[in-house]
């Protein structure tokens, strides 16, 4: 899809920030990119690699693959980062490529915080510049190496 930013961003063509967090043939998972602001750490994407739309779109090794990392990033998330919950939200309504976001919830947030985009509104959020992007990424993506599988 030649309008699609998350086709773009996987044929190179748009950078986002952080690093790839991990990449097989069906997803990839890296950090949400907030145009250089700074941004909630630890909030991540998923994104199928093969354009559909929808959930219902995925073939069985994709919703598989798709499956299996959403667990093992929300385990690393828990496990790195202390989260205490993790929020998961699939729209496709302003990208139409299936991704979805994983949003921790960190110890002594309020609960009038709590949801996926609430927590941005905590004046105590754990928010960050590029820099503190990717050190998360590299903690998330090497607890993934190191325990492939869990």
């Amino acid at each position: 899809m030649n309008d699609c930013f998350i086709c773009k961003k996987h044929a190179g063509h748009i950078q986002t920030s952080g690093i790839p967090i991990y990449e097989d043939e069906y997803v990839y998972v890296g950090h949400i990119d907030q145009s250089g602001n700074p941004t909630y750490l630890g909030h991540l994407m998923i994104d199928l690699k093969r354009h559909v739309p929808t959930l219902g779109d995925m073939n069985m090794e994709e919703a598989k693959a798709f499956g299996v990392i959403m667990a093992r990033v929300s385990k690393a998330l828990m496990e790195c980062e202390e989260a205490e919950h993790i929020y998961s939200l699939v729209s496709g309504n302003p990208v139409p490529h299936l991704h979805m976001h994983l949003v921790p919830r960190y110890p002594n947030t309020p609960k009038q915080y709590w949801g996926p985009n609430a927590v941005y509104d905590w004046e105590k959020a754990p928010m960050g510049n590029d820099e503190e992007v990717i050190q998360l990424c590299t903690r998330i993506k090497t607890y993934l190496e190191s325990h492939p599988n869990e």
